[in-house]
């Protein structure tokens, strides 16, 4: 089983008042799962994305990924279980401007340590999957959204991760190269890819093998039935 989550919770505390992002969420994905968790905003959807991602923490409650219960990590534990093992795809890219298109494919490798002449042939090789290759040389201000996303899909890929989490991935960008990236991540998970992807939108959530439907950081229901 590539996620298990049983009974999470997550509190967000001020001085004044209490917030309940997450209220008893308990689900699991298989291997080789694409599954669409789906709500309106402010309903814990990315709060929950970033405790599956090893961003944060929950406040209560059980997770385990790949059988490693991970919920109560240090940072420092969290941070090398994320390499390699979990790739991510944001809305809003998250390219860095002063890196070329190439550079930006190959930092989770630099961040892993691999030596430049491999960084390089498996950046080639992602490149030409996505249909990259041409922008290379080019930097993120250069392209448009799709290619932009295209970019932060291979960086996503480029270190084989059995883990892929995307958060509204086509929020940005319009529907014909949203189809596209869509298409990208059902190929991805076809090969054999886990995808846990957060969206609002139905078309998105369609290339799903299932929906989990979040309403006031608690589960309400779960498709198909």
């Amino acid at each position: 089983m590539m996620i298990e989550v049983n009974n999470l919770q997550k509190i967000f505390r001020t001085e004044e008042i209490e917030t309940w992002a997450l209220n008893d969420v308990s689900f699991n994905v298989a291997d080789g799962e694409f599954v669409a968790i789906m709500g309106p905003s402010g309903c814990g959807k990315s709060t929950l994305l970033n405790i599956l991602g090893l961003l944060d923490n929950p406040t209560k409650g059980s997770y385990k990924l790949q059988g490693v219960e991970v919920a109560t990590l240090d940072e420092n534990h969290r941070t090398d279980l994320r390499k390699g093992v979990i790739g991510f795809v944001f809305q809003s890219f998250n390219l860095i401007d002063e890196l070329n298109v190439r550079e930006n494919i190959e930092l989770p490798l630099l961040y892993m340590g691999v030596p430049a002449k491999e960084r390089r042939r498996r950046a080639e090789e992602v490149m030409e999957r996505m249909n990259i290759s041409h922008r290379e040389k080019h930097f993120p201000n250069q392209l448009s959204g799709g290619q932009q996303q295209r970019v932060a899909i291979a960086r996503a890929v480029i270190a084989g991760p059995k883990l892929i989490l995307a958060d509204e991935p086509t929020g940005n960008l319009d529907s014909v190269n949203g189809q596209e990236v869509m298409n990208l991540l059902k190929e991805l998970n076809q090969q054999g890819t886990t995808v846990v992807m957060v969206t609002h939108s139905r078309h998105d959530a369609s290339y799903a093998s299932r929906i989990i439907n979040l309403f006031d950081g608690s589960i309400v229901k779960e498709l198909p039935e």
